[in-house]
C-alpha cells in the first residue's frame, strides 16, 4: 500500500518532481525568502559575532 503524496509546504498543491519538495520555483522560492527574512529559526541561542567571526577566519584557513 503506498502513501498519499505529501502537498506542497507553501502551498499544499501537489508537488512537482522538477521542484520537489515543492510544486513550483515560485514556491521554491518563497521558502527561500523565508529563511533570508528570519521566518524559520534553528532552535538555540544567537552566534555571538566572536564565534561567527571565528568559524569564517577558520574556514578561510583551510
Amino acid at each position: 500500500m503506498t502513501k498519499p503524496a505529501k502537498p506542497c509546504p507553501i502551498c499544499k498543491k501537489a508537488r512537482s518532481e522538477e521542484f520537489s519538495p515543492f510544486c513550483s520555483s515560485r514556491c521554491r522560492d518563497r521558502d527561500l525568502s523565508k529563511w533570508f527574512g528570519d521566518g524559520y529559526s534553528v532552535a538555540g541561542r544567537p552566534a555571538l559575532p566572536e564565534e561567527i567571526a571565528a568559524e569564517v577566519t577558520g574556514a578561510q584557513e583551510d
